[in-house]
């Protein structure tokens, strides 16, 4: 990867690209006021330099069923260190967790799981998540209305 500043032009590509990750070359060249061969080489440029990790398709979780979201913090035995990359594979395979932050605090980790209902958390929560190795206590909140939920960044001017 190479270093690159973003300009204004840059900003508005990849502000675009974060509300509208399947817009046509010729929708975001028009978004940032360029051709649409100069828009596609900054879009490459800033894709190989990395600001863009991925394109995704965020699909309505409840839609599909899933319609408990719930904070999960877990705290670790002593000397966890030892069960740590075994803790951190499994919890990255389970599907139910989506997000998974290492924090400061009375907490070692804070967790973002989505469910069917109260008891398929359950499930998860005392025959899978207490399961893992090094796993000493959890507590959960669930989430009661989502106010907002979005992966947009904001861009500096």
């Amino acid at each position: 990867m190479y270093e690159i500043d973003l300009d204004r032009i840059d900003r508005r590509i990849l502000d675009h690209l974060q509300g509208n990750a399947r817009a046509s070359n010729l929708e975001l060249a028009e978004a940032a006021s360029l051709s649409p061969a100069q828009c596609h080489r900054r879009h490459r440029r800033l894709e190989e330099a990395g600001f863009i990790a991925r394109y995704e398709t965020r699909l309505n979780a409840a839609r599909i069923g899933l319609t408990v979201v719930a904070f999960i913090h877990v705290s670790m035995e002593r000397g966890h260190v030892r069960e740590l990359q075994k803790f951190k594979d499994l919890l990255a395979s389970l599907v139910e967790v989506q997000e998974c932050y290492a924090v400061t605090g009375d907490f070692d980790y804070v967790l973002k799981v989505v469910a069917r209902d109260l008891p398929a958390l359950s499930r998860f929560l005392m025959d899978t998540l207490m399961r893992l190795p090094g796993v000493a206590a959890v507590r959960s909140s669930v989430c009661m209305e989502e106010i907002k939920c979005t992966s947009a960044l904001p861009l500096p001017a």
